[in-house]
C-alpha cells in the first residue's frame, strides 16, 4: 500500500492524518505554517479509501495503522511526530501503540479511545445520492446534498471530494462502497491492551462531545503522557474553526 501525501518543508518529520472522508488537504493551512515557522518537515496523508490513497475492499485501524508504519518505511522515516484527527486519531492512536519505537509524539484531536455508535447516515445518504446522480457542475452537487445536509459548511468539507471525470461529470474520490461496508469499523475503540506511553496531546473542542470529561480517565489510563487540552468555542473540527488557538496549543506540545 503506497498512500498518497503532500510533503511540505525540512526538518523533524510530522504526519498528519485526517478524519472519516476528509483528505491531505484539509490540513494544508496548518502544514504550510509550522513548515514555514517551525522547520518542521509536515506530511499530509490520504488514508486508505480517502483523497488520492489507493481504494480497497478492507477498512480497519489495524490495516491503517500499518499502513502508517509502511509510509515511514517507504519515506525513510523515524522517530516521527504523529498528529490524527477524529478517525485519523483513532489511527494515529493504535500506530503509536503497535509501532512506539516509531513515534515520539502523539497528537489526537478530539476523538476519545471509546467506542462511538455509527452516526454518519445521513452524510452517507448524501454522498451516496451524489454518486448516483449524473452530476454536471459543483452547483448541481451543493443543491443536491442541501436535501440531506442543512449546515453549509459541512457540504463545503464533503463537497472537496468531488472530482471531475474525463467526460466533464462529476465524481467521488472517496471510496464510499468500502466505507458503507465498514461504517462499524469507524466507531471501534482503541483496544484496551494496548498503551502509548511517549508524550501525548489530546485536544478536544469546548463545544463538541466527542471527548467528555468521563473520557478523560481512560485517556490517562491508556496514555499515561497525555496532557488533554480544550479550545473553547471550538466544534468537531478545532483545527479549521479556532485555527489561532489549536495553531499555538500544538506548537506548544510540539
Amino acid at each position: 500500500m503506497k498512500l498518497n501525501s503532500i510533503i511540505i518543508g525540512e526538518g523533524q518529520p510530522l504526519l498528519i492524518l485526517h478524519g472519516f472522508l476528509g483528505m491531505s488537504d484539509n490540513w494544508k493551512t496548518i502544514g504550510n505554517k509550522l513548515a514555514e515557522e517551525k522547520k518542521i518537515q509536515v506530511h499530509l496523508i490520504d488514508q486508505r479509501n480517502h483523497g488520492k490513497s489507493p481504494h480497497t475492499d478492507a477498512h480497519s485501524y489495524e490495516l491503517m495503522a500499518e499502513d502508517v508504519s509502511m509510509y515511514c518505511e517507504q519515506h525513510a522515516l523515524s522517530n516521527v511526530m504523529l498528529l490524527g484527527h477524529s478517525m485519523g486519531g483513532k489511527t494515529a492512536m493504535l500506530a503509536a501503540a503497535n509501532y512506539p519505537e516509531l513515534v515520539k509524539k502523539l497528537v489526537v484531536v478530539d476523538i476519545a479511545p471509546k467506542y462511538y455508535e455509527p452516526h454518519h447516515q445521513q452524510i452517507l445518504a448524501g454522498l451516496t445520492a451524489l454518486e448516483e446522480a449524473n452530476l454536471q457542475s459543483r452547483q448541481e452537487a451543493d443543491k443536491k446534498l442541501s436535501e440531506y445536509i442543512s449546515e453549509k459548511p459541512v457540504r463545503l468539507f464533503l463537497l472537496k471530494n468531488l472530482k471531475r471525470k474525463s467526460e466533464g461529470s462529476y465524481c467521488l474520490k472517496v471510496n464510499l462502497e468500502t466505507l458503507k461496508n465498514n461504517i462499524e469499523e469507524i466507531g471501534r475503540a482503541f483496544p484496551q491492551d494496548k498503551a502509548f506511553k511517549n508524550p501525548s496531546l489530546f485536544i478536544k473542542g469546548g463545544e463538541s462531545n466527542y471527548i467528555k470529561e468521563e473520557d478523560e480517565e481512560k485517556i490517562k489510563s491508556q496514555f499515561p503522557a497525555a496532557e488533554i487540552k480544550e479550545i473553547k468555542g471550538a466544534g468537531h473540527w478545532v483545527h479549521a474553526e479556532k485555527i489561532n488557538d489549536f495553531y499555538k496549543v500544538l506548537v506548544d506540545f510540539l
